[in-house]
């Protein structure tokens, strides 16, 4: 096996570390074989370790999927015939005056042994309705957007605070020290917030994977005829991995050095760990993301067809496949559900982007024993109202909607909560966003109120001051 010495002096060319700072490069292979002879495992310890939760979880991971502009309950999941009786009727309610109530143009039914009412629109999740726990009784602060989408992400619209994903990575910690514990994919054009660690460690934040063929991305396609989603830089082009290894501790060395001059620098720690992590990242995640070894059964159920459910079925499955390798929480963002107007056209063709996707989704993560423990959420930002808009659209609504979760220790074929009968205000059951999240972090053995972090001396929580868990949902 090569010595550093014979290592070093065949490497003297290497560009990337000027011959001035030859003798830090020297240091960093001392540094470099020390960690070497320690033959511990990355990250086994660290910000990122594994740690035991509060207590028993019923969850170990998370797949949100975050449907970005807010669907209309009252046309998927949450039936009002009394809405359709009053169809054309003035309002009571909402924004508009003058607003007449607009009854579902989509028939509702009854699915599964629990008889849960679901609309037409959903009829690849309506299959899996004895796995959906119904959140009907959701209420929000703001009817805003960009509030409550922040708000939904981290329980404050006013301050930057940490995501719910980061939260859960800080009391858990990672399964797989080779891969971001918080992965976001598809981002698209949200808020750094709704993924970011604010005062918690910089390693607590998403790693944001977007689509192959953006910025930083080179295109690929897997199997299936739609773009694969992809990590930019995820490949050095420049050096080989001995190489890279050698600038990195060359890197890092300087970077410990400043840290032991300032001694609290939380932004230098963020960049030694987030290093150490990216380089750990390039072994495994190209073979994460390569659909390749998939079977032609497994594409088609998650509806990679090259129809209009490929682009989110390709993230339904990495999502899965980051989970089953150790992820702890993943993001999915699904876009365009402002339905202002053209209602009757747009709502459809976005459930039909996610149905298929979604119910394969859950179906996968059953067959593969992985839904009892892995908690997956649906929900937008906030729900629209029972009166129309412009004849063939709806309004903002934070006083009533539905989100639903599945797997992870939730009552399956149930529904909690309700809003009043034509949809408009949470009445029964009630859940704030404080509450959901404690819901949450309940679920993933974490105790909102002992899950905090000192920050401009005082103790910060997801939850600040508020927050029930609804431990009716828990199985």
């Amino acid at each position: 096996m090569m010595s550093n010495l014979e290592l070093f002096s065949r490497r003297t060319a290497l560009k990337s570390i000027s011959s001035g700072f030859g003798y830090l490069a020297f240091a960093a292979l001392a540094d470099q074989q020390a960690r070497a002879e320690k033959k511990t495992s990355a990250g086994a310890s660290g910000p990122l370790a594994a740690r035991e939760p509060h207590f028993a979880a019923r969850a170990k991971r998370v797949i949100f999927l975050s449907m970005r502009g807010a669907p209309s309950h009252v046309d998927t999941f949450d039936y009002k015939p009394q809405l359709a009786k009053d169809d054309g009727k003035e309002g009571k309610f909402g924004r508009l005056r003058g607003g007449r109530l607009l009854g579902s143009p989509w028939e509702f039914s009854q699915h599964g042994e629990s008889g849960l009412w679901i609309s037409e629109l959903m009829p690849g999740i309506s299959a899996h309705a004895d796995e959906l726990c119904l959140l009907s009784g959701m209420h929000t602060d703001l009817p805003n957007h960009p509030q409550a989408q922040v708000q939904m992400h981290t329980g404050n619209h006013q301050f930057v605070r940490p995501s719910l994903g980061a939260w859960a990575l800080y009391g858990l910690g990672s399964e797989n020290a080779n891969l971001p514990g918080f992965i976001a994919l598809n981002p698209g054009n949200g808020s750094a917030q709704h993924f970011g660690s604010a005062f918690l460690p910089a390693i607590y934040q998403a790693a944001r994977f977007g689509t192959a063929g953006g910025r930083g991305n080179v295109a690929r396609r897997g199997r299936g005829s739609g773009p694969q989603e992809s990590v930019p830089n995820i490949k050095n082009p420049s050096l080989e991995t001995d190489l890279q290894r050698l600038q990195l501790d060359y890197v890092q060395k300087l970077n410990r050095a400043k840290l032991g001059r300032d001694v609290h620098q939380p932004a230098v720690e963020g960049v030694i760990e987030s290093f150490e992590l990216a380089f750990r990242m390039q072994d495994e995640v190209p073979g994460l993301m390569d659909l390749s070894d998939e079977s032609k059964q497994t594409l088609a159920l998650y509806g990679i067809d090259g129809s209009a459910t490929e682009r989110f079925g390709r993230q339904c499955l990495l999502a899965r496949r980051f989970v089953e390798a150790g992820v702890r929480f993943v993001e999915l963002s699904h876009g365009n559900w402002d339905h202002h107007r053209n209602l009757s056209e747009d709502l459809p063709a976005r459930c039909n982007e996610i149905d298929r996707p979604v119910a394969g989704l859950l179906a996968d993560l059953k067959r593969r024993d992985l839904l009892k423990d892995t908690l997956v959420i649906w929900a937008g930002e906030f729900g629209r109202t029972p009166h129309g808009q412009g004849g063939d659209g709806r309004d903002h609504n934070n006083k009533g909607y539905t989100t639903w979760m599945a797997g992870g220790g939730v009552k399956g074929g149930f529904r909690y909560g309700a809003t009043d009968p034509h949809g408009y205000e949470a009445v029964a059951g009630k859940m704030h966003i404080h509450d959901w999240h404690a819901t949450i972090l309940h679920l993933l053995g974490l105790d909102h109120e002992k899950l905090t972090y000192n920050h401009a001396g005082r103790d910060f929580r997801l939850t600040d001051v508020h927050g029930v868990v609804a431990k009716k949902i828990l199985a």
